[in-house]
């Protein structure tokens, strides 16, 4: 049992203002795995005021001693890899084998890649008579979210730290456990008092007072559109800035010259990766209509092939994270069968055997439409749906004809030909041929997907204010 009732503020281990406790789920299990209290705006008032003190020097840091810490960091983090990997896998079901071999490397490569930028990083650049730098924007408030709650809380925190910001973190409450070493490692590592704070609680409680707190210069949001727009509301009446990485419904267009059954079936094990509960997941794939039946039957075979289970064990999907969204996704999947799409794989309830936990059948429907239900929302979940395309220009209109663009796939044989499409593509990230993940490249959407980059270099500039010192140098 897992009891995690402090607060890190201003470099300790803090009571909250107000006792109040929260159960967080086993999803595999459905029992209580451990406790949180819940944080309440004094909590958020005397983390921020932390955070701005510490701003005051931190952000006058010198390179030389952020690359130093950040080198701490990591060694301290690479000392943790175990314990981070049991934590995601008790807090949300993430297989064993998925936590150590993706959900911890994952944020491991983000403080690695902001080491490597900040040594050659100059925010300086000589115009003329005008100095254009680049400083740090201060306190940023950061609201991560549970799907990968080590990678998001890694891709805000190392390139704040690298500028020289200071913050005040909410883990997601209902996968808490990672967040709590997380703090451990950066308290270990010797992160200055003030500089990195801690605060667990829920979107009311916590989340609303970081959002809207006058001392809060950003605020780093990653979560739903709905919750999204909440934050940007809290937030307006200050006129801080808002970072979002939101919602998303991406398609991957399977091209009429690629190899359809190794696209089909690389393209179910994309979507149902970690339970299906990846924002960026290629959930509608996009095929010839005339080849609709073949792909179905390619589909079918792989989703059936997939092995849910324990996450203790070797299998290759764990639960999902919650009762609240193991509901959700089961109410979509019945209003795909209503809606009228061809249920080729999967469906309602539990897989076959396992009576307990919050587990989802891998669920492949064919010949939907791009305006059901299930194409249209994102469901967050092991749901693949198959939308059968006319021609190449059919295939792109669909493709952008949603209210999301975090990303977008394209799947041929000639790369020539898969370019001219992605370049068509309204998504802030678009993989040819299943390419693998680019740390140095900006993670980020278009329209209801939010505004903003993050990762690589992109991401400093985010945690950063422009200034332009005019007559800088002699005319």
């Amino acid at each position: 049992m897992r009891d995690y009732l402090q607060f890190y503020i201003d470099g300790a281990w803090v009571d909250p203002a107000q006792p109040r406790q929260l159960d967080v789920i086993n999803p595999a299990t459905e029992e209580v795995a451990g406790h949180i209290s819940l944080g309440s705006g004094e909590d958020v008032d005397r983390a921020v005021k932390a955070a701005r003190r510490a701003f005051e020097s931190f952000g006058r840091s010198s390179k030389a001693e952020r690359l130093e810490l950040l080198d701490s960091i990591i060694a301290a983090y690479q000392a943790r890899e175990n314990d981070l990997a049991d934590a995601v896998r008790e807090e949300m079901g993430a297989p064993a084998g998925l936590a150590m071999e993706a959900h911890v490397p994952l944020g491991l490569a983000h403080f690695s890649t902001a080491r490597a930028i900040l040594e050659n990083f100059d925010p300086d650049v000589q115009m003329g008579s005008t100095r254009l730098t680049e400083e740090p924007i201060g306190v940023v408030a950061m609201i991560t979210p549970w799907n990968w709650p080590i990678n998001q809380i890694s891709c805000k925190v190392a390139p704040a730290l690298a500028v020289g910001c200071t913050m005040v973190l909410k883990p997601s409450e209902v996968a808490p456990f990672s967040g709590q070493i997380f703090t451990e490692i950066m308290h270990t590592a010797g992160v200055p008092a003030g500089v990195y704070n801690m605060i667990n609680g829920d979107g009311p409680g916590v989340g609303s007072a970081l959002s809207c707190h006058p001392d809060v210069d950003m605020v780093s949001f990653t979560g739903s559109t709905r919750a999204g727009i909440e934050v940007a509301r809290n937030a307006a009446p200050t006129v801080k800035r808002v970072h979002q990485e939101l919602g998303g419904k991406s398609a991957n267009i399977i091209l009429a010259d690629a190899d359809l059954a190794a696209s089909v079936r690389q393209g179910v094990q994309a979507v149902t990766m970690n339970s299906g509960q990846t924002c960026n997941a290629p959930t509608r794939m996009l095929v010839p209509a005339a080849r609709m039946a073949e792909a179905g039957e390619v589909a079918r075979q792989a989703a059936t092939e997939l092995k849910a289970g324990d996450p203790t064990g070797e299998v290759d999907l764990g639960p999902v994270v919650s009762e609240v969204q193991w509901n959700r996704i089961q109410t979509l999947i019945q209003k795909g069968i209503s809606e009228g799409a061809t249920l080729v794989a999967g469906g309602p309830g539990r897989p076959e055997g396992l009576n307990k936990g919050y587990y989802v059948r891998p669920t492949v429907f064919a010949d939907v439409n791009n305006q059901m239900a299930i194409a249209r929302e994102e469901i967050f979940g092991p749901v693949l749906v198959m939308i059968g395309y006319d021609d190449e220009e059919d295939a792109i209109a669909i493709a952008n004809d949603t209210p999301y663009g975090l990303a977008g796939y394209v799947q041929t044989g000639d790369i020539d030909h898969g370019r001219a499409v992605a370049s068509r593509i309204r998504a802030g990230q678009v993989a040819l041929n299943y390419a693998p993940l680019d740390f140095a490249a900006p993670f980020g959407g278009y329209k209801q997907s939010g505004n903003g980059r993050e990762w690589g270099e992109h991401a400093f500039h985010e945690f950063m204010e422009a200034k332009a010192i005019l007559g800088f140098a002699p005319a």
